[in-house]
């Protein structure tokens, strides 16, 4: 569930979160609007956990009216800086909208934070009888690269909270158990510097739980690893979309 004090976790790593998340690809996008049968030019969307704005920038580029919900105050503060739209300080289990407004509610990187029982029925309850719900989370690819392997094998040995590709139980959040859904994995590809790829890596919650001097101490040690693995400084990441959507 996104709470308060949820907010105030990713408050604390808003500038790495801003600078340093990927975006999303082109494909993403075709295949939202293959799965919906509808076009995002024109359309109301409910960006629930906006962030900084990731989503909502690629969403507003491809004609959508967009409102922006987020608990978190230092989040929403760079996405209005970037973005203009409606930006709400909110939990996305109580969404402050009217009644059958929306045509899509949409969760980037977020629906694992709230409760799933109650964020789909505040998503069904704003949204429009044709509306729909999308989510969707840019994840490593790991198997496709060793190195990207290694490095999150070694984040799961050094970070007590990690969660990602490498912990035993991980898996893409289950939206799927409590919403009739389509899915499709987009794979991409994302250069990035290593200086970004580390900052990045900062703007996670399970990073943001350590005492800053042990973060700082281990990302120098797997800038020594990365630094070996990037070309020219630069790191050729092999990504995925998971995206599912429901009516």
């Amino acid at each position: 569930m996104i709470r308060r004090t949820l907010g105030r976790v990713f408050d604390r790593v808003a500038d790495a979160y801003d600078a340093a998340r990927p975006g999303y690809p082109d494909g993403l996008f075709a295949a939202l609007a293959e799965l919906t049968g509808a076009s995002l030019d024109g359309a109301l969307v409910v960006d629930v956990g906006a962030g900084t704005g990731i989503s909502t920038r690629a969403l507003q580029a491809r004609g959508a009216r967009v409102v922006a919900v987020d608990p978190g105050a230092e989040m929403l503060s760079r996405l209005v800086s970037r973005s203009a739209c409606t930006a709400v300080r909110a939990d996305g289990n109580q969404l402050p909208l009217h009644d059958g407004v929306a045509d899509l509610v949409c969760y980037a990187q977020s629906w694992h934070w709230l409760d799933p029982v109650v964020s789909v029925s505040e998503a069904r309850r704003v949204l429009r009888r044709t509306g729909t719900i999308a989510a969707w989370w840019n994840t490593h690819d790991t198997a496709n690269a060793d190195w990207l392997a290694g490095y999150e094998a070694e984040l799961a040995e050094l970070v007590p909270e990690y969660w990602g590709p490498a912990h035993p139980q991980w898996r893409v959040p289950s939206i799927a158990a409590v919403l009739d859904v389509e899915e499709r994995w987009v794979h991409w590809t994302r250069l990035v510097t290593v200086d970004d790829f580390l900052l990045d890596l900062r703007s996670h919650s399970y990073m943001a739980a350590l005492d800053p001097g042990q973060a700082d101490q281990l990302v120098g040690g797997l800038r020594r690893r990365l630094d070996g693995d990037a070309r020219e400084g630069v790191l050729t990441v092999p990504m995925r979309v998971y995206l599912a959507v429901g009516r």
